[in-house]
């Protein structure tokens, strides 16, 4: 770390000198611009360049499966690369394919070019079209509501619910990525958290967040294909799986109020509610593992790992809460 002393020019003009070496390393001279970004207490500084997008190239020659196109698709993406291009030697048909379909599944991506030997994306939205307070406030909806719907599609024996709740997940994930994105760029560039609105320590519990909204969307996934594998449950089983599916959902409810409020003393408050609600649905998952292992040994399997995700979504809750306090803590 290096210090400077302020001095004051012209009687009101505040001025500090640059390190050489951080100058000569940006190719930084007399009469370049720099620009100045306010963080609250902090005041960052950058060479001022032009707006260009960030570009990346990947080989994906060897990339046949779908799942490992999917996921270098996806990493590019979320590692905030504007433009990327997958090249190899020749592009099968299966791999334009995937590439297609893993565009589709992430906001802004699109293919603009395509040609023997690779395919271009580029993101088509810059960062302050990306609202991550409206993202992470969907993929509460989203995730939740598919909860929901698995746990009833589970207990009347709907497999067309069941399907949607799958089919849903896509756009839990879609705004998972993007948000994760947000979270990459803003780390790289003071900028980018000035246009999104919200210093970066907050994209940082908005981003925890999501996680946590995700995983509980994946758990819907997998109660919906439970209820896609088995019959209709016992009238018994009803009761005691709304109960405590309501008692968990109740966890990361009162943890998102605490995280979207901007009032810190309300978001304390929320945010202990809904770690004190914890030990009511550990109680509750007691009682019900109990009842459950009364019933045939394939509803009991079923409904333990229903009851075990259930349990998870009100700890994914409580990290929600925890987050929801740092973001609501006093600044050192």
């Amino acid at each position: 770390m290096e210090t400077r002393k302020v001095q004051v020019t012209g009687g009101s003009t505040y001025t500090v000198s640059l390190p050489k070496g951080w100058a000569t390393d940006n190719d930084v001279s007399a009469g370049s611009i720099v620009e100045f970004h306010s963080e609250e207490d902090l005041l960052l500084l950058s060479p001022k360049r032009e707006q260009e997008r960030v570009e990346g190239s990947l080989d994906i020659t060897g990339l046949d499966t779908e799942h490992e196109l999917t996921r270098a698709v996806m990493t590019m993406y979320v590692s905030g690369f504007d433009v990327i291009r997958l090249e190899t030697s020749r592009i099968t048909a299966t791999q334009r394919r995937v590439i297609r379909e893993a565009t589709q599944g992430l906001v802004g991506l699109e293919v603009i070019e395509e040609t023997s030997d690779r395919v271009v994306l580029q993101d088509l939205l810059d960062s302050s079209e990306l609202s991550v307070h409206n993202a992470i406030t969907r993929m509460r909806l989203v995730s939740l509501t598919m909860l929901e719907d698995a746990i009833e599609a589970l207990i009347t024996d709907d497999d067309e619910l069941a399907h949607d709740v799958k089919e849903r997940d896509d756009d839990v994930d879609r705004l998972w990525y993007m948000v994760s994105r947000v979270f990459r760029t803003v780390l790289r560039n003071p900028t980018a958290a000035n246009e999104i609105g919200f210093p970066r320590d907050t994209v940082f519990d908005f981003q925890s967040s999501a996680r946590q909204l995700e995983r509980i969307g994946d758990h819907a996934t997998k109660i919906a294909d439970l209820a896609l594998e088995v019959d209709e449950l016992p009238d018994s089983a009803a009761d005691p799986l709304r109960e405590l599916l309501t008692e968990a959902t109740q966890v990361p409810e009162t943890a998102m109020d605490a995280l979207l409020t901007d009032d810190p003393d309300e978001a304390t408050d929320l945010a202990n509610d809904a770690r004190a609600r914890i030990q009511d649905v550990e109680s509750l998952v007691r009682d019900v593992d109990k009842e459950v292992r009364e019933f045939d040994p394939q509803y009991a399997q079923v409904l333990g790992l229903v009851v075990d995700s259930l349990s998870r979504t009100a700890d994914y809750g409580g990290n929600i809460a925890e987050s929801a306090l740092q973001k609501a803590a006093p600044r050192p």
